[in-house]
């Protein structure tokens, strides 16, 4: 299908964006558009204005502070795989992007849009969530720093106001003795996750200091599963602690009945990738 009329929008600054947002009312942003124009065509979303970002080039690139590496929300997924920084610095975000769609998605797709569609098929929202980044928000008062964890409200929903541009992830470094994995179930390439899981932990001798789990389309958001980081806090990895996050992280999926699989499947699904993610996670602390 043909979406309807619209008027297009080049803005060359985040200011010049928010200003647009502001004035034009009824108003979307275009990031890769991989998920809006689809939308478009299908007449589930009709905007009478699109905002292009692509050409803010303030939004772009990846940088290391130190303790943190900074991250443009129009970065493309090749470029998050190809950040000698991010392998350095944070390498489940390269390592995942590299399982994200396929080389011509890559090219086109950008971190910010896939977290701003608040989508639950969608990795990006699981991983900010696993990384404990932040996300900086641009609006007319001003920008604004916000947790990704409670940042996704529900399917398409987030904490983003109508009147905002996402601008940066702010994604802490990992400390010594990090591990790492996200593992994702899916038909073939490119195809949205059936379930997945993004894991990060680290050890201190055989107890494990810190753990974050998040969950990719089991739920109406991006989940986080507490109850299994609670589990794990404390202890050392073995079949009865795996299971029981496992477990736990299977207890709080509420996924979508589809062609990926019954409600069943899925969940799980979602517990077998948490033991993968966790077990590779747990091998590559150091």
């Amino acid at each position: 299908m043909i979406p309807p009329r619209f008027e297009y929008h080049v803005p060359r600054s985040v200011d010049e964006a928010v200003a647009l947002l502001g004035s034009l009312g009824d108003a979307k942003l275009l990031a890769g558009g991989h998920s809006l124009l689809p939308m478009m065509k299908l007449r589930f979303a009709q905007p009478a204005n699109l905002i292009d970002l692509n050409r803010i080039d303030e939004l772009r690139g990846i940088h290391d502070r130190g303790d943190t590496v900074v991250i443009g929300a129009m970065t493309v997924e090749n470029d998050l795989i190809a950040s000698e920084v991010l392998r350095a610095k944070v390498p489940l975000l390269p390592e995942a992007a590299a399982l994200i769609a396929d080389p011509q998605v890559r090219n086109r797709g950008t971190i910010g849009g896939d977290i701003a569609h608040g989508d639950p098929g969608n990795d990006h929202p699981a991983l900010a969530i696993a990384l404990d980044a932040r996300l900086v928000l641009q609006g007319p008062k001003g920008r604004r720093s916000v947790a990704a964890d409670g940042f996704f409200l529900g399917t398409y929903m987030t904490a983003m106001q109508d009147d905002e541009v996402l601008c940066e992830i702010r994604v802490p470094a990992f400390k010594a003795g990090t591990g790492w994995a996200y593992e994702k179930l899916k038909r073939k390439t490119g195809d949205w996750a059936t379930a997945g899981c993004a894991a990060v932990l680290r050890r201190q001798g055989e107890r494990i200091e810190h753990v974050r789990i998040a969950l990719t389309n089991v739920g109406p958001t991006a989940l986080r599963a507490t109850a299994a980081e609670d589990l794990l806090r404390g202890r050392g990895l073995d079949a009865a602690s795996l299971q029981a996050a496992a477990d736990a992280a299977a207890a709080i999926c509420e996924p979508a009945e589809d062609l990926r699989g019954d409600v069943e499947y899925k969940t799980a699904m979602a517990a077998q990738m948490v033991k993968r993610a966790l077990s590779k996670a747990w091998s590559r602390c150091a």
